[in-house]
C-alpha cells in the first residue's frame, strides 16, 4: 500500500532529522548561556538543506516522492524545530533576556528564509 509506504518513510525520516537535532543541541546548546546554538543551527542548515533538496527536485527531477517523504518531510521535518524554538523564545522572555531575545528571533527567521533562498540558488542552472 502506497500511504502505509509514505508513512514508514516519514517516520524513518522523521526520526534520523530528531535525534540528529538532539545529538547537535546537547552538544552546542550548554555552551553559551543566552543562546541556544544547537537549535540555531539544526533550523538554519534544515533550511538550507531543504531549499537544496527542493531545488534539486523542482530542477533536474532528482528525487522521487519515497525520497521526498524520507528527506523533505521526515528529515527535515523532524530536524529542525519551531515548538523548540518557541520554547527557548519562552525561557528567555522569563529570564529578562530581551537583547538576546530579539537577536534569536531575528536571527533565526532571517537566517532560515535566506538558508533556503540559498539552497534554491545553489541547485539554479546557470
Amino acid at each position: 500500500m502506497q500511504g502505509l509506504k509514505t508513512i514508514a518513510f516519514v517516520f524513518l525520516g522523521g526520526g534520523l532529522g530528531s535525534v540528529l537535532r538532539f545529538l547537535i543541541s546537547k552538544t552546542l546548546n550548554p555552551s553559551f548561556s543566552y543562546f541556544y546554538l544547537g537549535t540555531f543551527i539544526s533550523n538554519i542548515l534544515g533550511s538550507l538543506l531543504i531549499g537544496i533538496l527542493i531545488g534539486l527536485s523542482s530542477r533536474y527531477q532528482l528525487i522521487n516522492s519515497n525520497q521526498h517523504a524520507l528527506l523533505v518531510i521526515g528529515f527535515c521535518g523532524g530536524f529542525t524545530t519551531f515548538s523548540t524554538f518557541a520554547l527557548e523564545n519562552q525561557s528567555l522572555l522569563k529570564a529578562g533576556e530581551y537583547t538576546y531575545l530579539a537577536l534569536y528571533v531575528l536571527a533565526s527567521v532571517v537566517l532560515g528564509i535566506l538558508a533556503v533562498l540559498a539552497g534554491l540558488y545553489l541547485t539554479k542552472t546557470s
